[in-house]
């Protein structure tokens, strides 16, 4: 009875600590990315200035179709941005974009380790959430005379 005793208070112990264990103190775990997440309202001024301004959307075509995104950009998907680095403009600050800003974060800091200005990253969804406006734009129909011979 006495070991049962002697566990039970280790044991309450141990729960009424439990929360100390994560205080404030403790470091954070690390970003995924060092890049600016840009609110809706920096988005929209760097878009204002489209001679300046390169906005390039690292998703894959059918999520720009399906979610929509800004009516221009530079479409370079993320596993090609790397060995597409020689043909992005230098003289222009870069805004990278994805649906959350997540693969635009990652996108971000590689071009401004490679010596690219890079104002931060976008989500798309967020900055539509936040009063963005994207274009959607209408999938081509299927043709039947793509199949067929003449």
């Amino acid at each position: 009875m006495k070991t049962f005793k002697v566990a039970i208070l280790l044991a309450s112990a141990l729960v009424a600590t439990a929360p100390f264990a994560y205080s404030a103190d403790a470091p954070a775990a690390a970003p995924a990315s060092r890049a600016h997440i840009l609110s809706r309202e920096e988005l929209d001024k760097l878009l204002a200035q489209p001679t300046k301004t390169l906005v390039i959307d690292v998703r894959r075509p059918d999520e720009v179709s399906a979610i929509g995104g800004l009516p221009v950009y530079l479409s370079i998907q993320a596993k090609d941005l790397e060995t597409s680095t020689a043909w992005i403009p230098k003289d222009r600050t870069l805004v990278l974009v994805s649906n959350h800003a997540g693969r635009a974060g990652k996108a971000a800091d590689l071009l401004a380790s490679k010596g690219f200005k890079v104002a931060g990253a976008a989500g798309v969804q967020l900055y539509e959430k936040n009063g963005g406006t994207l274009t959607h734009l209408a999938k081509p129909a299927a043709t039947a005379t793509a199949g067929a011979q003449n």
